[in-house]
C-alpha cells in the first residue's frame, strides 16, 4: 500500500502497483484507510472507566497512571491464591503484523505466569485437517490461478474475501477456464460464476468424497501418482466407494446429476485448481472437510501441474523463528490454555476465576460465539479488562482502561501472508495520532513497570523483525530487513512456475500426502476423511431441528473485516442495513416478506435483522451477512446471539456455521412498544 502524506497527515491510499500480486489496487474496505486512521472518532488518549460496565463512559488519564493501575491490578492477582493464570490475554487478527500481532505481547504474558491462549477461533479445523493430510500450509502459487482451465472455489466468497486472486482467475476464465462456486448461497462470487452448485451448510466432505469416488470409478485417478507420492490409497478408495453420487446428493442437497457433472469435470480437465477458504470449516465436521478436499488434487494428480493443485494458506511456507518472536521458554510451569471460542464459558465458570481480560487486535462482544455468555462474563464487576484500541468498539464499552492504539500507517511491522508467496514490510507512513502507541510498546511499558529485566524486552520492533527473519532457510536467502524497508516486500526464493508437490515431497511424517493419517489414528481419530455432520443438523438433531429448522449462516459483510471496519460511515452506508437473505419456500409459510423485521432466534438467544426473500439462497438455509457491531445493530446486538461455543472434530476451532434457528415476523405494535420505549 502507498500512502500520500500532506503535512504530516495521511491523505490518500493506493494498491502497490510493484507488487507482483496485490498489483496496484486495493479492497473496498481498505481503500479508505486513511480515513478509519484520521476518523474524529478516533481513540487519541488512554481512558478510565467512570460509568457502568457496558454504559462507554470514561474519563481521561496520563499513560503513567494507566500503566500503573494495570501493573499494580496484575501484581496483587499474580500474587493471590489464583495466580497469575487469572489474568488471561484476548487476541487476533485486529492487527496482522507479527511485531504488533504476536511478539512483545507473547513475551509479556509468557514472562506474567498468564494462562495461554487457543487462538482458534478462525482457522485451526482447516489448519489442522490440512496439516493432517499435506503436511503444512502450504499450495498452489496464488500467482499461477491464471493457467488453471478448471477453478473451483469451494467456500470462498473471493471478490469479498480475497479480491487479489480474481484477476487471475479472469484471466484464467479469458482463456476458457470453468469457474465454479461451491457455497450455501449465490453470492457475489457465485453470481460472476460459470455455475453455482448451492450446497448444504456443512456437507462438503461428502462432496468431496463423492468427487474422488467418480474419479476412481471412472479412471481419472492418477495410479502413478497415489503410488508414488500418497499413504493410503487403497483404504481412502474404499472410503469413496461408501459416497456414490446418490447418497452425495441426499447429503449435500445437490442432484445427482450436479454431482455427475462436477466429478467428470475435474477429472477430465487440467490443470484443476482448487480455491477453498475457511467458510467450509465453521461447523462441527469443519476439519475432516478440509482433509477430504485436500485429498482430492492428489487423487487427480492435479498436484503435477503449474497452476493446478489447491489452496487453503500459504503461511506454512514461512519458515519465521517463532521462538525469537513469542519466546516461550519465558514461561514458567504449566499455566492453563483456554480456548478463545469458549471465551464465554471461559468468564462465567472458569476455575480458577479469569480476574482480569487483556484484549487487542480483537472485538470479542461482537465477533465471540454465543455472545449472551460473553456479555455476562464482561460485565463482571470483578473482572478487571484492559482493551487496547483504535475505536470505543462494544469490547471497549466494557474496559476499565482503555489504551489507544496504532493503526498501521502509525507503527513498524512485518506482515506474513496467507494468501500468497511474499514476505510484506510496513513502513510508518506517520507519526502516531495523538497519545496513540504501538502495541508492542504498550507491553514494553508493562514489562519495564512489572520489573521484567529479560533483555528481549528491551528489543525494538526492527530488532524483533530482524530475528523473526533470521531462521536460516533457504527460502529467505537475500531477503534481509534492509531490503524489506526498501522495496516494501520479497518474494520467497520459489521459482516463478512454483508448483509445491509436482514431484512429491509433502511436509508430512512420510513425506507423501497422508490419505490415511497414522497421526490421527494414534490420537483416536478416524484415519481416512470422513463426512461428519454438523452437530445442530436436521437429519442428526430432528428434534431440536423441529423447533430450529433453518441453518444459519454469517459470512463476511462485503464491506466489513469481520467487525473492523463496521464502524465507518462509508462501510456502514454500503451495507446499508443488518438483513436476513431466506429463500421464498421458506418465507411464505412465514409470512415474510423483503423489509419485513424478523426475529432470528435459538435457545442460546437472538437478534432482528431486515428481511430479503431471494433465490440466492437455498432452500432451508438463512444468510446474514456480518459482523455488525452490537450498538449498531436493532436491540444492540447481533447474530453472534446465536451460535454456540462448540468446537470443531479437528483443531478445536469455531462452528459459528453449525447453527439452527427459527425466523418469524416482529409484528408492527411489538416495533411501536419498543420504539416508544426507547424514545422514554
Amino acid at each position: 500500500m502507498l500512502v500520500t502524506v500532506t503535512d504530516g497527515r495521511a491523505v490518500a491510499v493506493k494498491g502497490n502497483p510493484g507488487h507482483p500480486f496485490t498489483n496496484g489496487f486495493l479492497c473496498t474496505k481498505v481503500s479508505r484507510y486513511h480515513e478509519r486512521t484520521h476518523s474524529p472518532e478516533r481513540l487519541t488518549r488512554p481512558m478510565r472507566r467512570v460509568g457502568q460496565k457496558g454504559e462507554g463512559r470514561f474519563e481521561p488519564i496520563s499513560w503513567d497512571a494507566a500503566i500503573d493501575e494495570i501493573a499494580s491490578r496484575f501484581r496483587d492477582i499474580a500474587e493471590s491464591p489464583d495466580g497469575p493464570e487469572a489474568i488471561l490475554p484476548y487476541s487476533y487478527g485486529g492487527t496482522m503484523g507479527l511485531v504488533q500481532g504476536e511478539s512483545m505481547d507473547r513475551r509479556f504474558f509468557h514472562r506474567l505466569g498468564a494462562s495461554l491462549l487457543a487462538r482458534t477461533i478462525c482457522a485451526t479445523a482447516g489448519t489442522t485437517g490440512w496439516a493432517h493430510t499435506v503436511g503444512a500450509s502450504i499450495g498452489t502459487d496464488a500467482e499461477t490461478f491464471h493457467r488453471a482451465r478448471l477453478i473451483l472455489l469451494w467456500g470462498t466468497n473471493t471478490l469479498t474475501s480475497n479480491v487479489h486472486l480474481w484477476p487471475q482467475i479472469l484471466e484464467a476464465r479469458k482463456a476458457g477456464a470453468e469457474i465454479v462456486s461451491i457455497d450455501p448461497y449465490r453470492n457475489r462470487t457465485a453470481a460472476q460464476a460459470s455455475r453455482w452448485l448451492g450446497v448444504r451448510p456443512g456437507s462438503d466432505a461428502a462432496l468431496a468424497l463423492g468427487l474422488a469416488h467418480i474419479a476412481f470409478r471412472d479412471g481419472y485417478a492418477d495410479r502413478d501418482y497415489l503410488g508414488r507420492y500418497t499413504v493410503g490409497a487403497e483404504v481412502f478408495e474404499a472410503r469413496c466407494a461408501e459416497y456414490p453420487p446418490s447418497r452425495v446428493a441426499e447429503i449435500t442437497g445437490l442432484a445427482a446429476g450436479d454431482v455427475e457433472w462436477l466429478g467428470e469435470l475435474y477429472g477430465t480437465v487440467r490443470p484443476a485448481a482448487i480455491r477453498l477458504n475457511y467458510g467450509v470449516q465453521r461447523h462441527h465436521g469443519g476439519g475432516n472437510a478440509v482433509r477430504a478436499i485436500a485429498a482430492l488434487p492428489a487423487v487427480t494428480g492435479a498436484w503435477r501441474d503449474v497452476g493446478g493443485g489447491a489452496l487453503l494458506s500459504a503461511s506454512g511456507r514461512f519458515p519465521l523463528d517463532r521462538a525469537a518472536l513469542e519466546r516461550p521458554d519465558l514461561i514458567s510451569g504449566t499455566p492453563r490454555t483456554i480456548n478463545m471460542t469458549r471465551l464465554g464459558e471461559a468468564l462465567t465458570s472458569a476455575t480458577p476465576p479469569v480476574r482480569a481480560l487483556v484484549v487487542y487486535n480483537s472485538n470479542p462482544a461482537a465477533v465471540a460465539p454465543d455472545q449472551g455468555k460473553v456479555l455476562a462474563g464482561l460485565g463482571r464487576d470483578d473482572l478487571f479488562t484492559v482493551v487496547l484500541e483504535h475505536f470505543q468498539t462494544d469490547t471497549a464499552d466494557y474496559a476499565d482502561i482503555l489504551l489507544p492504539a496504532t493503526t498501521q500507517l502509525e507503527h513498524f511491522d512485518i506482515v506474513k501472508p496467507y494468501g500468497h508467496y511474499a514476505l510484506m514490510c510496513n513502513n510508518p507512513s506517520i507519526d502516531p495520532v495523538g497519545e496513540t502507541r504501538p502495541n508492542s510498546e504498550i507491553f514494553r511499558l508493562l514489562a519495564s513497570k512489572m520489573g521484567f529485566t529479560e533483555p528481549c524486552f528491551s528489543d525494538t520492533d526492527e530488532q524483533i523483525a530482524a530475528q523473526a527473519i533470521s531462521s536460516g532457510h533457504p527460502v529467505f536467502e537475500g531477503i534481509t530487513l534492509e531490503r524489506l524497508k526498501r522495496d516494501g516486500w520479497a518474494r520467497l526464493n520459489l521459482p516463478l512456475d512454483y508448483a509445491p508437490f509436482a514431484e512429491g515431497g509433502f511436509p508430512t511424517p512420510s513425506g507423501k500426502c497422508e490419505l490415511y493419517s497414522e497421526r490421527l489414528a494414534e490420537m483416536g481419530f478416524d484415519p481416512l476423511p470422513c463426512f461428519v455432520p454438523p452437530i445442530e443438523w436436521p437429519a442428526t438433531a430432528p428434534e431440536l431441528a423441529s423447533r430450529y429448522p433453518l441453518q444459519f449462516v454469517t459470512p463476511p459483510a462485503h464491506s466489513f473485516l469481520n467487525s473492523t471496519f463496521a464502524n465507518m460511515d462509508r462501510s456502514v452506508r454500503a451495507e446499508k442495513r443488518p438483513f436476513l437473505l431466506i429463500h421464498p419456500v421458506d418465507a411464505g409459510p412465514r409470512g415474510i416478506s423483503t423489509g419485513a423485521i424478523v426475529a432470528v432466534y435459538n435457545g442460546r438467544g437472538g437478534c432482528r435483522l431486515e428481511a430479503v426473500v431471494s433465490e440466492d439462497v437455498r432452500e432451508g438455509v438463512v444468510v446474514a451477512p456480518s459482523v455488525w457491531w452490537n450498538k449498531k445493530s436493532p436491540g444492540r446486538v447481533n447474530v453472534n446471539q446465536t451460535t454456540s461455543q462448540a468446537l470443531t472434530d479437528l483443531g478445536d476451532g469455531a462452528t459459528f456455521y453449525d447453527n439452527l434457528v427459527e425466523v418469524e415476523v416482529v409484528s408492527a405494535t411489538e416495533l411501536m412498544q419498543e420504539s416508544e420505549e426507547l424514545v422514554s
